[in-house]
């Protein structure tokens, strides 16, 4: 797996990511236990909630904040690509609701991102539970 085509950028924020050798092998780990061959060009945009907000209304036609966006670019069968951005601020903000580390839920919405590059989906019901049940079970398998 070429762990070197994951790259962390940051939009609009300072934020600074942490451990990003151990994510992209945590990633690249998720990928493989997914079944796919390897892992193309791959972009995690760490950015604020305005930035996200102009994206979300731009290309997806929705005037809401979220957490994330995920954009794949995979040409190729058994191959993930793609641009993720994730808001820093929305994040922050869930792990409070959600009581949990704001490290964890970080986490939570990159692995979520992933998921959706594996072809995971998330608006029914049950398509919801089940990429919960994988976030958590990838969750589970990080090393750090």
């Amino acid at each position: 797996m070429a762990l070197k085509d994951i790259s962390f950028f940051t939009e609009d924020t300072d934020y600074k990511i942490k451990d990003k050798q151990k994510i992209r092998q945590w990633v690249g780990a998720t990928v493989t236990a997914e079944g796919f061959d390897r892992i193309g060009e791959l972009n995690l945009i760490f950015c604020s909630d305005t930035y996200l907000l102009a994206i979300n209304k731009q290309y997806l036609r929705h005037d809401t904040y979220t957490d994330i966006v995920t954009f794949d670019s995979s040409e190729e069968d058994h191959v993930i690509a793609g641009d993720i951005f994730i808001s820093v601020e929305r994040t922050t903000e869930n792990a409070l609701k959600f009581g949990v580390s704001e490290r964890d839920e970080l986490h939570r919405v990159i692995i979520h991102g992933i998921l959706h590059l594996c072809g995971y989906l998330d608006k029914k019901k049950e398509d919801k539970e089940l990429m919960t049940a994988r976030e958590n079970e990838y969750l589970s398998k990080r090393a750090f």
